[in-house]
């Protein structure tokens, strides 16, 4: 596995080695002693989406004592990955960083506490796989406006499938942040 550190401190890329050969491939999606020196995390959840294309899921997060670290991959498709930094302690609060993430590049990102993430397919029946430190808590979820200005985020497309609740998300303009 090899973990590149992005520009927002512990926001990591995870790239694991795949074996292919004639059969197809394996990889190791996931080993706790090898990512432990950069992430030391109990992941107790395991979640799985199915998307159709154009559909923009989040931002989303849990406010304490209820946050997650979260660790997401694309099993099938592709996907534009955003998360927005809602630490208002560090330089890069409001700050977002965007990757893509596909079945292809097998490339994985980890989403530490602190973090509002949410992604936009980009393949039809686009498979979304995350794993969770905390469980869900419907109470302490919120939902930032994912295409809030002050944010800045291009996601490339305009005509997007929401939710609900992702269409009526806060503004980081009102967001008084519980994150350090």
């Amino acid at each position: 596995m090899h973990i590149k550190e992005t520009f927002i401190n512990g926001l990591y890329v995870l790239e694991p080695k795949v074996f292919h050969d004639k059969r197809g491939y394996f990889l190791e999606s996931y080993n706790k002693k090898n990512i432990e020196n950069f992430i030391s995390v109990n992941f107790i959840q395991d979640n799985e989406s199915l998307s159709q294309k154009n559909v923009l899921r989040g931002l989303h997060f849990q406010k304490p004592p209820y946050a997650q670290d979260k660790l997401v991959r694309v099993i099938k498709g592709s996907v534009l990955d955003v998360v927005v930094d809602l630490r208002k302690n560090q330089p890069t609060y409001g700050k977002h960083f965007a990757i893509k993430l596909s079945a292809k590049n097998k490339k994985q990102l980890f989403v530490p506490k602190g973090f509002a993430h949410g992604f936009l397919t980009l393949k039809k029946n686009t498979i979304f796989s995350y794993k969770c430190s905390a469980y869900y808590h419907t109470a302490s979820e919120e939902t930032m406006h994912c295409f809030d200005k002050d944010l800045g985020i291009d996601w490339k497309v305009k005509d997007v499938i929401l939710s609900d609740k992702d269409k009526n998300g806060i503004n980081f303009n009102t967001f008084e942040s519980p994150f350090l």
